[in-house]
């Protein structure tokens, strides 16, 4: 597995998102924990969750819990994994979404994270997503303040802006690690925001990198090159755009989610291949 920084830390080029197996259509607890060592068993390091990620409000952390016990029945090492979560956008249990910016919520939200995920420090913490009610500024103090206790090791923001994430860098003294926003075929509108990132030397996670090419429909029109490029390499179209957001920028790690062990399986291919100028120039126009 090829890899990426991500701060002071070196971790896969593909990661792996949690949030498929802890919200609505989740699969069984043994399959996810299946997913999970899967992707361990590729070579991927880096693990992104969140404590808004589960189904019911009495199950807040679903994932992280279950992202703690997946590592922690792994027969291999698991010292190099860098288990990156967020706090601030919660779910009631309904179906909903709401933001809660404020530093003191932040701040025992990231400590019950802790708490599920074990360990003394967690390894990366995102402030998950702008809070109109709250100053940017208190809310990323707040992650700030994490970070100076050692309570957090990598700091990170989520579903920002280029004012967001230079406010945050300049906020976090330059310790900014990552920004993770959405990103695919069908959603570029984050190009500013990545091309800042590469600026600044922050990594740029990408979710929902297969948003756009996942339907048959889909493949037969816009993304159309996205299916001959695979023909042509012998590959999944899924792989074939993940190689495209690794292209982007030596900033990029996207971070499929996944609740197959095939899934993220055929999505860690993605880190071996290497599009030429002329598909990328094909993909690029779709």
């Amino acid at each position: 597995m090829k890899t990426r920084q991500l701060g002071d830390r070196t971790v896969s080029s593909i990661g792996l998102g949690g949030m498929p197996m802890s919200i609505e259509g989740r699969p069984d607890e043994a399959r996810s924990i299946a997913t999970i060592h899967a992707a361990l068993e590729e070579g991927v390091t880096l693990i992104d969750t969140a404590d808004a990620y589960h189904l019911h409000a009495d199950e807040v952390g679903h994932n992280e819990s279950l992202i703690a016990r997946a590592l922690a029945s792994w027969g291999g090492d698991t010292s190099q994994v860098v288990v990156a979560t967020k706090g601030g956008h919660l779910r009631p249990g309904d179906g909903s979404w709401y933001v809660d910016g404020r530093p003191e919520y932040l701040k025992e939200a990231a400590k019950a994270s802790l708490q599920r995920l074990g360990g003394d420090a967690i390894d990366l913490y995102h402030h998950h997503r702008p809070d109109p009610a709250v100053p940017y500024a208190d809310s990323i103090g707040a992650i700030r303040d994490l970070l100076d206790e050692g309570a957090i090791r990598l700091a990170g923001i989520s579903n920002a802006n280029p004012e967001q994430i230079r406010e945050a860098y300049e906020i976090l003294g330059g310790r900014l690690a990552s920004v993770q926003n959405q990103y695919s075929p069908a959603f570029r509108s984050s190009q500013p925001e990545l091309d800042l990132c590469t600026e600044l030397e922050v990594a740029f996670l990408s979710w929902s990198p297969l948003g756009g090419i996942k339907s048959a429909a889909d493949l037969g029109t816009r993304f159309a090159p996205f299916q001959q490029v695979a023909d042509a390499r012998g590959v999944s179209p899924q792989v074939v755009t993940l190689a495209w957001h690794l292209a982007a920028s030596p900033r990029v790690i996207p971070i499929p989610g996944a609740s197959r062990p095939e899934s993220i399986r055929n999505s860690a291919q993605a880190a071996d291949l290497v599009l030429t100028a002329e598909e990328l120039a094909a993909l690029n126009a779709a």
